[in-house]
């Protein structure tokens, strides 16, 4: 008769799941590229508290089944790490042939996010209202609602690459900005 492994809370753990000394759980699977992973939480089940002096987080449990949900539907786990920044200039290189004010607004967006810290955040943890809150700190900095919506026009149909390539389930950049921020566009006058 086999003995079933226990966290210090004496619950059984499932295939794959175990406890660290220092009470943080692991589960282990192999991804598809054939190397081992490893997925960390601070609680096994949602409703589990977190170690004094530690962040809340999602669960192990939580985590795992998100994950069975995304290699199930073929979304690659972690989305390879990939950055925005990464992503751009993966899409900016497929596009050959371009006129140069093309070219130049893909060279302006790539430069905005080598500088800028949202450039270097992983495409699997880019929210709807990430993306949002991002082209209204842009406006706040001074950029042009002109300038915004060519950025708009590079990045969502990287986002949109990524969500066909099965790095990501969701294009967080496929919204409307018409309500989000300010159209301060030079608008002609009709004469009197």
């Amino acid at each position: 008769m086999s003995v079933k492994r226990r966290d210090n809370k004496k619950r059984i753990l499932r295939n794959g799941e175990s406890q660290r000394k220092d009470g943080r759980y692991t589960y282990t699977y192999v991804g598809p590229d054939g190397k081992q992973k490893f997925i960390y939480s601070w609680k096994l089940e949602k409703t589990d508290k977190v170690p004094q002096g530690k962040h809340d987080c999602v669960s192990l449990r939580e985590k795992i089944k998100q994950l069975q949900k995304d290699l199930g539907d073929g979304i690659i786990p972690g989305a390879g790490k990939m950055t925005i920044l990464s992503l751009v200039k993966k899409y900016v290189q497929q596009k050959n042939g371009v006129r140069i004010t093309t070219k130049e607004s893909y060279d302006y967006v790539i430069k905005l996010l080598e500088k800028d810290p949202f450039g270097l955040k992983c495409i699997d943890k880019i929210k709807l209202s990430d993306a949002k809150g991002w082209f209204v700190k842009l406006q706040e900095e001074g950029k042009s609602y002109g300038t915004i919506h060519a950025i708009r026009g590079i990045v969502k149909p990287a986002f949109q690459m990524a969500v066909n390539d099965d790095l990501i389930r969701k294009n967080p950049f496929d919204f409307s900005m018409v309500t989000l921020i300010k159209n301060d566009s030079v608008q002609s006058k009709e004469p009197h």
